[in-house]
């Protein structure tokens, strides 16, 4: 009768486990593959944080937008900043001195700041300028917390695998906030729903 009880309490202990960990890490519809240099990157968007952001980041991804993006902000300790499709396209209209100021021709959108989630190491959030409500395209993915963030920007998703890939990415100058030479770029982005 105690082995049965143990049992009992096991199989709850898993299922508040198991629903303590959010189901959208295995959402192939909301599944982001970005492939480095290195190998690929599994990023879980979470619609249930910021459903217009992630909503513009899937079509961008399914246009290809972000296919050979360039990596041009990327700060040692801090992230990595991605996703300017208007000058950051490194096959076509790259332009050192523009990217990190371009979005897409999609509108920029209202800001879903999160009041629950944190900016820890691995979790992606838009990027923006003063205005709040100015995020399009651009993203970037912490390499540490960074608890100033928190509530203040929009966070999409976060990395299930392949930090360490995140990890390798060519850093900039600091003293240039960052801003990289030469930088490494997301050579293919899909969605996992839609296959290879």
């Amino acid at each position: 009768m105690q082995l049965k009880k143990l049992a009992s309490f096991l199989v709850v202990l898993a299922g508040l486990l198991a629903a303590s960990f959010p189901a959208f890490a295995a959402d192939k519809e909301n599944t982001m593959i970005v492939t480095l240099k290195d190998g690929d990157v599994t990023i879980a968007l979470r619609p249930d944080l910021a459903p217009k952001h992630v909503a513009q980041i899937k079509k961008l991804v399914r246009e290809g937008a972000y296919n050979n993006v360039a990596f041009h902000r990327v700060i040692d300790g801090f992230m990595a900043q991605t996703g300017d499709v208007k000058f950051g396209n490194m096959e076509k209209g790259f332009n050192p001195e523009a990217v990190g100021t371009g979005g897409s021709e999609l509108p920029d959108l209202p800001a879903e700041f999160s009041q629950t989630e944190q900016f820890t190491r691995g979790v992606v959030g838009m990027a923006r300028s003063q205005d709040p409500n100015s995020a399009n395209s651009q993203f970037f993915i912490m390499f540490a917390p960074a608890p100033n963030l928190d509530g203040q920007y929009t966070i999409v998703g976060k990395v299930v695998s392949g930090m360490e890939l995140v990890d390798k990415i060519k850093k900039g100058d600091e003293a240039d906030n960052g801003t990289v030479t030469d930088p490494d770029r997301m050579i293919k982005v899909r969605i996992a729903a839609d296959g290879k």
